[in-house]
């Protein structure tokens, strides 16, 4: 009779073990389904932002693009952007990057890994008509404040 009991206690535990591990991994993954849903949504955007700028408006564009970025990468693109301003406007550089196509690569609930495929139309005074440059990039987004913010970008 004990070990009745016993067993049956056992196996008791071991059905509401699995039903807990099972309804948290199920938690989980939607928890990282939200976010990937969430970042992807962001993520053609910010590229858009941070990798176009305009001579006339090179600020302003900077600006915009800074809204996107976070944490150390937000510094390299203050570096960066602040390097390239004077080539920038010398030249008459305009460029607008357009995303055409996206996807998630990696993602836990709080950080997300996007890649991006990046068409850059580029034009300036050294270049005849207009120039593409087709690139690929990996966007980190991590969620800020509530919003996803890019925290690193790679290019492959």
């Amino acid at each position: 009779m004990r070990r009745n009991v016993a067993l049956l206690v056992t196996a008791l535990l071991l059905v509401v073990g699995f039903g807990g591990w099972a309804w948290w991994k199920s938690w989980q993954l939607q928890r990282e389904a939200a976010a990937a849903r969430e970042a992807l949504a962001v993520a053609p955007a910010a590229a858009a932002a941070i990798f176009s700028y305009d001579y006339r408006t090179f600020d302003a564009a900077v600006a915009n693009g800074r809204t996107f970025a976070t944490g150390t990468f937000a510094s390299e693109y203050d570096k960066t952007t602040s390097a390239l301003k004077d080539a920038v406007i010398k030249e008459q550089a305009v460029v607008n990057a357009q995303v055409s196509s996206s996807g998630v690569v990696d993602a836990s609930p709080d950080k997300v890994d996007v890649l991006l495929y990046v068409n850059q139309y580029r034009r300036n005074v050294t270049i005849t008509g207009e120039k593409v440059d087709q690139n690929r990039v990996v966007l980190t987004l991590i969620k800020v404040d509530g919003a996803w913010k890019v925290s690193a970008a790679s290019a492959l």
